[in-house]
């Protein structure tokens, strides 16, 4: 009997009612309740993830929980992290539009703080800069949402104290002049020194 408790609770990954969780796909929502649903002749034990501001709930096999990416909040550390590298100079690949739309688009959709933390250092523009693409805004305002969501949370305060920390740190960033627009070197590391000074 105690074996049979043993080989269910592993399946829940840590993971337990009323957690905040980063699901890959649509950032931070919450796990309501653990159900158990019949499917094709078999028990499936599922979380029922509630994302509030999309007023959309999804229900993840328990067992499949951390091959989909679910995973816990960030610790505040990698949230200092993640702010951190807003200050740092934006690093953009000198290659077409829609190959770097696509990479944008899976660091956003990894559910990594980081990786989506570096699409909206790369894809910020400072009032002083020429506006965003349609696609570019379009890009960088998920990715905001994603870690606004995400720090609001870790730190226990509103999105907007959050979207305020943010903005903070991308004030510190260099400004990219006109003349930097141009996109840098892959594999450059230029701005390292700069992230160390505004530190």
């Amino acid at each position: 009997m105690t074996t049979a408790k043993k080989t269910t609770t592993p399946g829940r990954q840590g993971f337990k009612t009323g957690e905040a969780v980063v699901y890959p796909a649509h950032g931070v929502g919450r796990i309501t309740a653990i159900e158990e649903q019949e499917i094709a002749g078999y028990k499936l034990e599922l979380f029922v993830v509630s994302f509030e501001k999309d007023k959309m709930v999804l229900r993840v096999p328990t067992a499949k929980a951390n091959s989909v990416g679910m995973r816990k909040l960030a610790e505040p550390e990698l949230v200092k992290k993640a702010l951190d590298l807003l200050t740092g100079r934006a690093r953009i690949k000198r290659t077409m539009w829609s190959r770097r739309a696509q990479e944008y688009e899976a660091k956003i959709n990894s559910g990594d703080l980081l990786a989506v933390t570096e699409v909206v250092r790369d894809l910020y523009r400072s009032e002083a800069q020429p506006e965003q693409s349609y696609s570019e805004r379009q890009l960088y305002e998920a990715a905001l949402d994603r870690i606004v969501r995400e720090i609001s949370s870790v730190n226990r305060i509103t999105e907007t104290e959050a979207l305020k920390l943010i903005d903070q740190s991308l004030a510190k960033s260099p400004r990219r002049a006109k003349s930097e627009a141009e996109a840098e070197p892959e594999g450059e590391t230029e701005g390292d020194d700069i992230q160390e000074e505004a530190a």
